[in-house]
């Protein structure tokens, strides 16, 4: 919450900011196309200011996948692949590495105009200097990741590919977040705080719970794709017959390795991630609806019903589409789309978060003046 309102540029600092986010859900989408089409390693070096450039002739190209060339991905996997087919995977990686770059500008840029009108001061300028820092930090973590797909094995790492999905999602949350508090939200009705004082009861902690669940979701999603996870267990409900398939706990029983070593073995277990990912979205799911149950008074009082009603019509679209999936072994369309669909479902959860939030808030407020 902002420790007071903006009273100048307040229009143009919304379409600014919401802007950035459109750009990061364009390069969101641009970034899972590139991860599950192959792309994301077709360019071996980060060039941060003449990487803006692509090849411009025949012979730049040639350089280019010359550095191709030496990657595990082309020696294991693509060593028939052509110059012209070296040109399909490199297009997508490079407009999400310039775009990524664009992000950065349109929101250096303009902060800085901002800040110089003292239309941004105090603590909301402490934030969107945070905001930027994690926007490079974003960039260096983007090419660790790249970088681990170069050396040894043709994939990425899917722990460091779960850390810059999650920073991606995570800069967009602090600038939608930030968007809603400059926006004017409508406060609780004083004529209604008994009801609302009455109904208070758990709604914000509950969902917090339910919030914290999907990040992890999030997080095994990425895990998902990183390990190429979706290629395997191939039915739905159960994974190839089991509902709890044998090796699910396949783990190291030495005594002798730490509690980090098998917690890692574990995260490279490609049947523990399915099955967690699966049972969260089932639980997130019905957890939800449950949640919407039981405080399905407090949302009517402060019109949130229809924002539920959007909640659980996108968690029930992602799971379709998840399901299709696998059942499809990842068609790139429908994987694509529960990517993107992903994305949606965070926008939707963080405004119900905030709503809560904010409403508790003043609800405390409304308890003091009292």
């Amino acid at each position: 919450m902002l420790e007071k309102p903006i009273t100048r540029d307040k229009r143009a600092i919304l379409i600014w900011l919401m802007f950035c986010v459109q750009l990061i859900a364009l390069v969101v989408l641009i970034g899972g196309y590139t991860r599950l089409s192959g792309s994301g390693l077709s360019i071996t070096q980060w060039k941060p200011i003449h990487g803006i450039i692509p090849p411009l002739n025949e012979a730049e190209w040639l350089e280019e996948f010359a550095g191709y060339q030496t990657t595990p991905q082309y020696r294991l996997i693509n060593g028939d692949m052509s110059i012209s087919g070296f040109k399909a995977i490199f297009w997508p990686e490079y407009i999400h590495r310039l775009l990524g770059r664009l992000i950065g500008i349109s929101f250096a840029l303009p902060l800085l105009i901002f800040a110089l009108r003292k239309s941004i001061t105090g603590k909301l300028l402490r934030r969107m200097i945070v905001i930027l820092a994690l926007g490079g930090l974003q960039g260096g973590i983007g090419w660790i990741m790249v970088k681990s797909g170069l050396q040894d094995a043709p994939y990425v790492s899917h722990t460091k590919l779960a850390l810059h999905l999650s920073l991606a999602f995570s800069i967009f949350a602090m600038i939608i977040w930030t968007v809603f508090d400059i926006a004017d939200f409508k406060k609780p009705d004083k004529q209604n705080y008994v009801k609302l004082r009455i109904n208070n009861k758990n709604h914000l902690t509950l969902y917090k719970i339910w919030f914290a669940a999907l990040c992890v979701q999030i997080i095994f999603g990425a895990f998902m794709a990183g390990l190429h996870a979706g290629l395997v267990y191939n039915t739905w409900p159960t994974m190839n017959g089991e509902f709890i398939p044998d090796e699910l706990f396949n783990s190291p029983h030495n005594d002798a390795i730490s509690l980090a070593a098998k917690a890692n073995h574990m995260l490279q277990n490609i049947t523990f991630i399915q099955f967690i990912h699966r049972s969260l979205a089932i639980l997130l799911s019905f957890g939800f609806l449950f949640w919407w149950y039981l405080h399905k008074e407090y949302i009517r009082i402060n019109n949130l019903g229809k924002g539920c009603a959007l909640v659980s019509v996108i968690i029930f679209t992602q799971f379709i589409l998840g399901v299709i999936t696998l059942l499809y072994h990842v068609p790139l369309p429908i994987a694509l789309a529960h990517h993107f669909t992903a994305l949606i479902l965070w926008f939707a959860s963080i405004y119900l978060l905030y709503s809560l939030s904010y409403y508790n808030k003043n609800i405390k407020q409304l308890e003091l003046v009292k």
